[in-house]
This record gives C-alpha cells, structure tokens and sequence, in this order.
C-alpha cells in the first residue's frame, strides 16, 4: 500500500482532482493546507472534504509541529484500514511534513515572543533588524526589516542556536515515512489565471464577506489565522478592490508554490488543464504501475 501526495498551484484543481481518485480507488483525503485548519472560513479557504480541515478555532495559534503529528496519525490509521491515504494540498511545508518527519526549528523559549516582540518595538524596525544581522546574517537578508513576524521568530530562532535559514536545505531531504507517490499538478499560465479569477469571484458570490463579518465579530483572532489569504482584503475593501488585491495575491502565491513543485525530490508531473475525472485516472493508472 502506497500513499499518493497531490500538490500544485492554487486554482490548479487539487481538491476535484483528489475527490476523483476516491471515487476510483478505496482512498481518504488528508488535508496539508495551512489555512484550511480553520474553522469559520470555508469559503475562503476553499474546504474541502478531507481529514485535517477545521480541527482549529481562529483565536488559536496553527503550529507545523501539531500538523505533523495529526498528520502521521491520519496517514497510519488510513493505511492500517486498507485504503489509500491521499494528501492533497497546496501548503508545501504541510504536504512535506504530512510525508516526513521533520527537522523543525526548536520553539520559543518561555516569554521569549514577548520579550522579543518588545525588542522590536523598542528597536524600531530598522534597529531590530540589524540586531538580526548580527546574530544571524543569513536570516536578515531573506527578511524585511517592516515584517515583525519573521524579523522576531528569527532572533528567537539565533537565540536558540537555530536558523530562519538553516545552512542547508533540510526540508525536502531524507526518505518519506511510506512509499508515496508525490505528483505535480500541471496547468498553463494563462489558464491558471483564469481560474483564480473565476474562483476569487465565485467567493464573493457565495457570500465570503457576510463569512468574514461572522468570524470577525466572534472574538479575537489569533496571529496565523490573520495570516488566511484574502481575510484582510475581504474584510477591509470594496468588493471590486478586494477581488482585485486578492486575484494578486493568489497570483503571486501561485507563482511559489510552482517554486516548491521543483523543490521536490521524484516529483511527478500531471496535465491538470482537463476534466479533474480524466487527470484522476491518469494518476490512479500511474499509482497501480509504480506499486507492481
């Protein structure tokens, strides 16, 4: 028994095209997408119908480390009742960590965030980030110095040793934990774009902002929750300027994760631009010829 990874771009058609191969093959779907652990957010997250999706209220910090332990555990309970564990998602970091087990950077220290998080502020943006130069050169050059975020979980990386970034690239290194099948979802430039204004538009018209509202007066909203794409455009522009920032910003998410597919050690390449049932087949076809 095998496990199959999907990955490929947004808009690329993962979901259908996985919810196919279960309908061909005994199969069940593990979601490795880090927006859709949230709950409240279907629409803009594009939920689908698989394990791992919603398991987190948005006041609630995501974490790789948990996903990957939920992760394995899905896997190993599929693969121990006979089907075939299908991981499909968009999120490159979560498929690799659903697959592997992971060299993850060690976590803060108590109250480091915090302290850390006042650096900053003290510091100014400029100030804080050449005090990441110093401690880790190689981090301060991948990071601006206005994104607090990473600026911060960069310094509590060098005081625990570690790296924003590592020396060598770890993450797509070693062995998966199963035989898996890892394919790519191919689909031409102009037609990806198609897609992801159709999807952007199909969001407003099934209500994604009266979603938006909803979740936003349901309390706080935790820092990677706040992170979902399109969460800030939906909720703080005119409908046309929203479709407009979030189309861009899908674009530009696209265009990396079409980075990651070449990151990816045996990756296989798959022609999406079709029906989902006829790139399903395609894959099952390919999934049966490996595993003999």
């Amino acid at each position: 028994m095998r496990v199959l990874a999907i990955f490929g771009p947004t808009a690329s058609g993962k979901s259908a095209i996985a919810e196919e191969v279960a309908r061909l093959i005994p199969a069940e779907l593990v979601s490795a997408d880090a927006m859709q652990v949230y709950r409240g957010l279907p629409i803009l997250t594009n939920q689908s119908a698989a394990r791992l999706v919603g398991y987190l209220g948005l006041d609630e910090e995501s974490s790789v480390a948990d996903y990957e332990r939920l992760a394995h555990a899905a896997v190993d309970e599929i693969l121990a009742a006979g089907r075939t564990p299908v991981v499909v998602g968009g999120t490159g970091l979560y498929l690799r960590a659903a697959l592997a087990e992971l060299e993850l950077p060690p976590p803060p220290a108590p109250g480091a965030r915090e302290r850390l998080e006042g650096l900053y502020d003290e510091l100014g943006p400029e100030g804080a980030h050449e005090l990441l130069a110093e401690r880790d050169p190689a981090a301060a050059a991948a990071v601006h110095p206005n994104d607090r975020r990473r600026v911060v979980r960069a310094l509590e990386l060098a005081e625990a040793g570690s790296s924003l970034r590592p020396g060598e690239d770890r993450l797509w290194g070693g062995q998966t934990r199963h035989p898996t099948l890892i394919v790519g979802l191919e689909v031409p430039a102009e037609e990806l774009e198609r897609r992801i204004v159709e999807r952007t538009r199909s969001m407003l018209e099934r209500g994604v902002e009266e979603e938006v509202r909803r979740a936003l007066a349901g309390g706080p909203i935790s820092a990677t929750a706040r992170t979902v794409h399109g969460l800030s455009d939906v909720a703080g522009l005119p409908r046309d300027e929203a479709v407009e920032s979030i189309v861009t910003r899908t674009r530009r998410y696209a265009a990396y994760q079409r980075k990651w597919m070449r990151r990816i050690p045996g990756l296989v390449p798959v022609d999406a631009d079709r029906p989902p049932a006829e790139t399903a087949q395609e894959i099952v076809d390919r999934l049966g010829s490996v595993a003999r």
